[in-house]
């Protein structure tokens, strides 16, 4: 289903014909995926076809966690693995990419994580050797995410060594981006408070620019990306001062 998406937002209307030739499916899985994904309210079902909603390209959480699986793992082990072994506070905004190195951290030993994720704080519930601490705000369906001044003034009262930040984009220009600009605004709150801030970002991200900007680019100690990464972005994310990191 993501592939559907992807094609409908790409192409902004398409056909049950085309979309079927391009996906290889029979019309009729076509058609139940397209009344599945419109029932979803994720994209707008015609006659004939589909066309898309704009939501600013951001997908759902739940559909995120299938695109670029492998590489996300990579980064993921790459992160945790760069982590000091004594006891140690970091932070973790929401996306699947930090998810994945919060499943990284289970038995890493005293670590205390905080979080707006509810998903992050769901995975670390019972990992041993880790204390889980979790903002306030409101919730945000669209990444399982608590937002807003509560979200913000607990990220205010705490200090970390590292913050983790999953991000929609990431470039020299515009530093760390988002679709969501509450959600910038409760991330940025967690950076200010870090000692230094880690971006864990797949390649399709290096180079991309979202709505909201979470932090400049002056900000980022390191970005840890896979192969894939456009390579004269990341000669000037390097160029700006940040420690590139492939993950293979």
């Amino acid at each position: 289903m993501v592939a559907i998406l992807d094609l409908v937002a790409d192409r902004r209307s398409i056909s049950l014909a085309d979309l079927s030739e391009t996906l290889g499916v029979s019309a009729a899985t076509a058609r139940r995926d397209l009344a599945e994904l419109a029932d979803q309210n994720l994209l707008l079902r015609t006659h004939g076809g589909a066309n898309a909603i704009d939501r600013g390209n951001e997908l759902p959480v739940t559909l995120r966690d299938t695109r670029a699986h492998e590489a996300k793992r990579a980064i993921a082990r790459e992160m945790a693995a760069r982590l000091p072994s004594e006891r140690y506070a970091i932070a973790l905004s929401g996306g699947t990419t930090t998810a994945g190195v919060a499943r990284e951290l289970d038995g890493h030993g005293n670590l205390t994580v905080v979080t707006n994720s509810v998903a992050i704080a769901q995975l670390l519930a019972a990992s041993a050797g880790v204390r889980v601490v979790m903002t306030g705000g409101f919730l945000r369906p669209q990444s399982l995410e608590l937002v807003g001044a509560l979200a913000e003034s607990t990220f205010s009262a705490v200090n970390v060594g590292t913050a983790i930040l999953g991000a929609d984009g990431i470039s020299a220009e515009a530093g760390v981006t988002t679709h969501d600009e509450t959600e910038a605004r409760t991330n940025h709150a967690m950076v200010q408070k870090a000692q230094r801030t880690v971006v864990v970002a797949d390649g399709s991200k290096v180079g991309r620019v979202a709505l909201a900007q979470m932090a400049p680019i002056e900000q980022i100690a390191m970005l840890i990306t896979d192969p894939s990464a456009d390579v004269d972005q990341l000669a000037a994310i390097r160029a700006a001062g940040v420690e590139v990191v492939i993950a293979e």
